[in-house]
Parts: C-alpha cells; structure tokens; sequence
C-alpha cells in the first residue's frame, strides 16, 4: 500500500496555493493555461508568479507542457493538496494516514480530525488506464465532448456524496458522509472487511436474503446501484451488510434499468454459488418493483430527467387537446361584427393612417371588381376620340415646348432629355454548347500531357561538349 505525501503541505506558502487556484482557475477554458494568464489571474505583485510556478513543477503540482502549446497544468497531486488545504482549513481533519483500498476509479486513505476520530478519504481519480472507457461506463460527461479527467472526478465526488447523504437519511446501510470538496469525499470509517475477502459466513442464506432485500429496498426507493458486488459489500463482525461506491447509481425511469438490476442480482447468486457454494431458491425481478419514493428526483439521477421531461410533456399536450377539444372555435371577425362596442374600441386604439391604407386597399378592391366584371361581363363601348385624362394633354403639350430645346442641348448637353425614351438594348446570354467545351477541356489537357513526357533531345549534354570542344579546336588553330 502507498502513502499519500502531504510532508510539502505545511511548507506551501499562501502564494503557492494562490498560483494552484490561478491554474485550477485557468483550466475551465484552457488545456494548458499560458504564464501571462496565470499571473493575472493570481494577480501577485512584482511577477512573482514565475518564480513559484518552477517551484511547483520541481515539487510534482504542476506540469509544464511544452509540445503543443507553452504552458501548464494542474495534476492529480496538485488537485489533491488543494482539497486537503480547505479541509485543513475547515478542521474537518488534521492527518492523513496510510492508504487502505484502490480501485479502478479511487483510492482510499485514512484520515482523522483534531480529537483523533478517523475517517475515510476517498480520492477520485478518473482517467486511469485500467478504466479510461468513462463515456460509455459512465454518463458524466452528459452533453460534453471533451472534458478534463480532474473536473470529472468532481463531479463523481458530488454524485457520491449526494447518493450517501440522502440514502443515509433515509436509513439505508451506507457510510455517514462527512465532508466533500472538489473530487475528495470524507466518509465514517466502517471497521469490517469487504466480501470479498470473507471465507465464510455463520448462515448464508440469511445473508443471501438480506442483501435480496436491499436490492429490492433501493429499487422500490427509485434507485438502483448498477455495481452491487462483493466488492463493494462491508461485512463487519456481526455479518452486518455496509453498502458502498455510489457515483454509479442510476434511477429505475432508466432506458436500461432492467438489465442494470438483473445484473445486480445475478451478481450476488454467482458469488454465493462460488463461494459459499449455496444457490438461493428464489431471486426478484424488475417487474417485481412497487415504488414507494423517489429518491432519484432528488439526487437528480442518472436515466431520470429525459424520460421525466418527457412524460411531462406528454401530459401538457394531452392537458391542451382537452381544453381544445372543450371550448368551441370562434371566429374572430365575425364576433366583431355582431359587437359594435367592440369595433368602436378597435376604431379608438387603430392609427389614422392605418385607416387610410385600408380606405385604399378597399378602393383598390372595388377596382378590381369593376375590371373583372368589364373584362368577363358586357363589355362598355369606349370613345378613343376623347382623351382620357388632363394628365395625358399636359404631357404632350410639355414635350413639344421641349423639342424647341433640342439643338441646345444637343450642343451642350448639360442633362439628358428624359421625354425622349432611351432605347435599352437586352442582349441573351450565349450558353456554350457542352460538347464544344467538352473537346476543348480534353484537347489541353492532352497536349499538356504530351508536353511533359516529351522525349528530350537526341545526343543531350554529350552533344552540346562536342560542339563546344569543336569551336575550342578551331580558335586554337587560329591564333
């Protein structure tokens, strides 16, 4: 068994433990938290950060990372001495002792308070190689994709607790729960031996029964521990049963809540069969169940809240088809016409502009009911002697006073003659055919081809040293 090293704890100065809390602090949004941020956030004067961040690294209670980016990062060491900082300064306890249990996801020490009553410590430490399978073991992650191991051995430490405290108020077998903070929980010490480590017992099939019961017992209580083996069974002197490791413990509403109980008890028939050599002659079923409270509501357990929210609501649309289906439909514009106090109050709250608009939308309709009745009806004889409105002569008569101003503005043009309409010019787009472009694609990228494994020339560098070797000859001759 190892020993948790805490000697370093009582030479850590206020400034050392303020520079943890900077990295802790840092590490909610960073993976590796910079130097310039761990210094503003421990907010130390004269940059005396630097100086206690190299201390903390030689000591094990940081690590320097440098691969990816330049920085640094809490470890489980440095998470531990901060836990044990606020219990210290809580006078939750004083010591710690030698380690008495490991798992796959916690280590558990011996701890005691001032007046020499002992504890257990439970240290969790998720993100072990043993058990590094935690999203699909576990569901601490919930709507996360990446979460540091650290934060998620805190919230296996608040679960524990809160499983501990309600089923111990409740008068379940479990340890009386202490204290907690960050992934460290303070239980009572319970002096007896795990199952596991049992030979024998004086009557098994009362044993057999008892822990039966406390299956059934948990689960008529909305919870089901998922993990009950003989691992995680304390038997003391008297064959009493102490239940423990909870941060597991999902609620009965679960998706899988079946097998996770079968599984439970199945557990318990095959050690008594191993073990004891004794086969019990009845075992319970999930179907068995009466649920008589629900703790899982208020420990907030895992399997609870979706299928909850869910059923919720089912009843609310339920409650509305009811109250639609009870009071009758009414149309609005109808109710309005029959109560003309109704269009009064309307009349004082309406914009008198809105009145307008709506004065011409109604002129506009009454238009349009004419033109279909012309256009579909007997047909009006229509003079084209006259002209058909003022505007139309005061038009004309405006565009031969311009045409008198032609040459002028021919000569100068100052501005555009807007009476005269511009010719505008709508060219079609020429859309290529595809088999041309197809052929002219391929035609390139063939001559592309052909240009790069081109053959070089004939003879190559020899050729070009017996010509440059001919013309040396021939100079030499010459003078």
């Amino acid at each position: 068994m190892g020993k948790l090293n805490v000697a370093l704890l009582r030479y850590l100065s206020r400034e050392d433990f303020r520079v943890l809390t900077a990295v802790e602090v840092g590490m909610k949004n960073h993976d590796i938290v910079p130097a310039s941020l761990v210094a503003s956030i421990a907010g130390l004067k004269h940059g005396g950060s630097h100086k206690i961040l190299r201390n903390l690294v030689k000591h094990n209670l940081l690590c320097y990372e440098h691969h990816k980016a330049e920085g640094y990062r809490l470890t489980f060491t440095g998470y531990d001495y901060l836990a044990l900082k606020c219990f210290a300064d809580r006078d939750v306890i004083c010591s710690v002792g030698n380690q008495i249990g490991v798992g796959k996801e916690s280590d558990l020490y011996i701890v005691a308070d001032a007046s020499g009553c002992q504890f257990a410590l439970k240290l969790h430490r998720l993100g072990r190689t043993s058990f590094r399978r935690l999203k699909q073991k576990r569901d601490y992650h919930q709507h996360r994709k990446h979460t540091s191991w650290l934060y998620l051995s805190r919230l296996a430490a608040t679960k524990e607790f809160a499983f501990m405290k309600v089923l111990r108020d409740r008068g379940f077998p479990v340890p009386k729960p202490v204290d907690f903070n960050r992934h460290c929980v303070i239980m009572e010490l319970i002096d007896g031996y795990p199952l596991c480590q049992v030979k024998s017992v004086a009557d098994p099939s009362l044993l057999y029964s008892s822990l039966m019961e406390l299956v059934v017992h948990l689960a008529n209580h909305g919870l089901i521990h998922c993990d009950f083996n003989e691992f995680n069974i304390i038997l003391n002197e008297k064959d009493q049963v102490t239940l423990i490791d909870f941060p597991q413990m999902v609620s009965t509403s679960h998706y899988n809540a079946k097998s996770y109980f079968d599984h439970d008890v199945q557990c318990v028939r095959d050690f008594f069969k191993r073990r004891f050599d004794f086969i019990g002659a009845s075992c319970p079923t999930f179907d068995e169940i009466k649920k008589i409270a629900s703790l899982d509501i208020e420990v907030f357990a895992s399997g609870f809240t979706k299928d909850m929210e869910q059923d919720l609501q089912k009843e609310f649309h339920t409650c509305d088809a009811s109250d639609s289906d009870s009071e009758p439909v009414v149309d609005q514009d109808a109710h309005l016409n029959q109560n003309p106090s109704l269009d009064q109050d309307s009349d004082l709250d309406q914009d008198p502009a809105l009145d307008q608009d709506s004065d011409i939308d109604h002129s506009i309709a009454g238009d349009k009911t004419e033109l279909t009745k012309n256009l579909f009806g007997n047909p009006e004889p229509i003079d084209t002697t006259q002209p058909t409105s003022d505007v139309e002569t005061d038009s004309d008569s405006v565009s031969d006073e311009m045409e008198q101003f032609g040459p002028q503005n021919h000569l100068y043009r100052p501005h555009r003659d807007t009476t005269q309409p511009s010719s505008i010019v709508v060219k079609k787009a020429v859309v290529p055919d595809l088999s041309v472009v197809r052929k002219q694609v391929k035609k390139t990228l063939t001559k592309k081809q052909k240009m790069r494994h081109k053959p070089p020339p004939q003879g190559g560098s020899g050729k070009v040293r017996k010509e440059r070797s001919k013309r040396k000859q021939v100079s030499d001759n010459m003078f």
